[in-house]
């Protein structure tokens, strides 16, 4: 039962994670976008539910079942973004997210494997500081602002994320074996970033 609630939990995850994507893609400016895009992270965090590129930052002193869970996470996501991005190409957007996410998908795809990885480690510095900022930080608006700033400078800059890339890919219909594997390196760079700021402060410590 515990692990059905993981699951749900990590496909709400993956559709407001979509749901931040399809803003993204809808609005004209990018900065107006990047900031709305806020909104996936923000109510995975006031509300508790899971994403897969937050949680493996803190794998490194929980337990066996952290890990198995953050795995199941992860498909969770997969899972709730490609629902999203399913159900949202049966209405009346539809075509026009579907455009703009195969413009985007296919700059992504057309990347080279290491440069997928140094942006998808950039990201998760990113996420871990909008994450840890948002648990600890001592002030109200210090907690929303690094929510805010996080995930503004990872869109704005470029970096990749896996679980955001999971709706962009689903939204173009364009998955394949390539695909698969952008996302798992994706997936591999995200994690590395999520790692390198605790485990620097651990170090410094």
């Amino acid at each position: 039962m515990q692990k059905i609630k993981v699951i749900a939990s990590a496909i709400i995850g993956g559709m407001l994670i979509g749901t931040g994507a399809i803003t993204f893609l809808s609005a004209e400016n990018r900065v107006i976008g990047a900031l709305f895009f806020v909104i996936g992270l923000f109510t995975i965090c006031t509300q508790g539910y899971f994403l897969f590129t937050g949680r493996i930052c803190y794998v490194w002193g929980n337990s066996g079942c952290y890990l198995v869970d953050t795995l199941l996470i992860w498909a969770g996501n997969f899972i709730g973004c490609f629902i999203a991005a399913r159900l949202m190409l049966l209405t009346r957007f539809g075509a026009a997210i579907a455009e703009r996410a195969a413009a985007l998908a296919e700059v992504k795809l057309g990347d080279n494997l290491l440069s997928i990885f140094i942006l998808a480690v950039f990201c998760n510095m990113c996420i871990y500081i909008s994450v840890e900022g948002f648990r600890n930080n001592p002030h109200e608006i210090g907690k929303y602002l690094a929510l805010i700033l996080g995930v503004m400078v990872f869109i704005l800059c470029g970096f990749e994320h896996c679980v955001a890339n999971m709706f962009y890919i689903s939204a173009a219909d364009m998955w394949s074996g390539q695909a698969l594997v952008f996302i798992l390196i994706n997936t591999l760079g995200n994690t590395v970033g999520g790692w390198l700021l605790p485990m620097a402060k651990k170090v410094m410590d």
